[in-house]
């Protein structure tokens, strides 16, 4: 079978270290990794972007050579950057905001994508930055394939599923684009999550307050509220194995693709960096190598200097002193 898997994978802050040695590990040594693979994009944002959703970033946010270097470098590989701006609650005023027209204006050259929400955000992506691809949020949280279908008729070079769709094959056989839809493999939310739409609000809200604060003094800084959730917030990559919304990368080869599904997105822009080095290895790698490849992808990151050893500070023998 000659058609490519494609996986979307986070980051382009946090984890651009860590995806630039995996682009690099892949090049040196395609062995270790499954048949028919390319990298589809890296998804995110350069934090803290107003326009941003889905992750909240705690008011970090990079200088204009950081963005840039990101940007050529990914681009450099032959891979798109797609900037997740699906915060749903995005105003006309939100539009002219100047740091998320900067990076906007640095990915302008036709390789790269956006994905949205909010039609207010959309309608002006298209009139001002018409070279970027549009695509569809699972943020929309569309769960029929009625539904589904119709926004395949849109202008989008991609739709992202709900994950709640996932491993429901009766359904996704009735849809009628399966190569523009992309699947979410590896959801940390609980199926049915009766709070995921509000988790996205309050993204949105929190983002608000960090970038007032950033205009306020000291003495008047407002308060985050913060987000707790009884539904799989403390999920681990294994402890989501169970979930019926789990895509396994054996379903990906052995299942999705023959059916016509070939655009996968593995979530975790805010993810332990071991953890996502687990989740990397587990999709992308055979297993039979899976093992050794993961020892050979720390050991590169150490080696580049992107995780580091603490070693023992350097002391000298004293004998203790005891009182007679």
């Amino acid at each position: 079978m000659d058609k490519k898997v494609r996986f979307h994978l986070p980051g382009l802050r946090y984890n651009f270290p860590l995806n630039i040695t995996l682009l690099g590990m892949m090049k040196e040594a395609p062995e270790f990794f499954r048949e028919n693979l390319e990298i589809g994009s890296f998804f995110g944002e350069f934090p803290t972007s107003r326009w941003n959703g889905g992750r909240f970033s705690y008011g970090d946010q990079c200088d204009a050579a950081f963005v840039r270097n990101v940007i050529k470098s990914i681009n450099g590989w032959g891979v798109p950057v797609r900037y997740t701006y699906t915060n749903p609650l995005i105003k006309e005023a939100d539009l002219a905001d100047d740091y998320c027209n900067f990076c906007m204006e640095a990915a302008d050259n036709g390789m790269n994508e956006v994905l949205v929400v909010s039609p207010v955000l959309e309608e002006y992506i298209r009139k001002k930055y018409p070279r970027f691809k549009i695509n569809s949020s699972t943020c929309k949280e569309i769960r029929d394939v009625g539904g589904l279908n119709e926004e395949l008729k849109k202008d989008y070079a991609l739709v992202v599923l709900d994950y709640n769709m996932n491993n429901q094959f009766d359904l996704l056989e009735q849809i009628s684009d399966k190569e523009r839809c992309e699947v979410l493999v590896n959801a940390c939310c609980v199926p049915e999550c009766p709070r995921r739409g509000e988790h996205y609000r309050q993204i949105g809200r929190e983002q608000e307050i960090v970038l007032k604060n950033r205009t306020l003094p000291p003495n008047r800084q407002i308060p985050v509220p913060g987000w707790t959730c009884e539904y799989g917030e403390k999920n681990t990559f294994y402890s989501i194995q169970g979930y019926s919304t789990f895509v396994s990368p054996e379903a990906v080869w052995e299942e999705y693709l023959p059916r016509g599904f070939c655009n996968f997105k593995i979530e975790g822009r805010t993810a332990n960096l071991f953890s996502l080095i687990d989740t990397y290895c587990h999709y992308l790698m055979r297993p039979n190598r899976r093992d050794e490849g993961r020892f050979l992808l720390t050991i590169a990151m150490e080696k580049h200097k992107i995780v580091s050893i603490n070693k023992p500070r350097p002391a000298k023998f004293v004998r203790e002193q005891h009182g007679r």
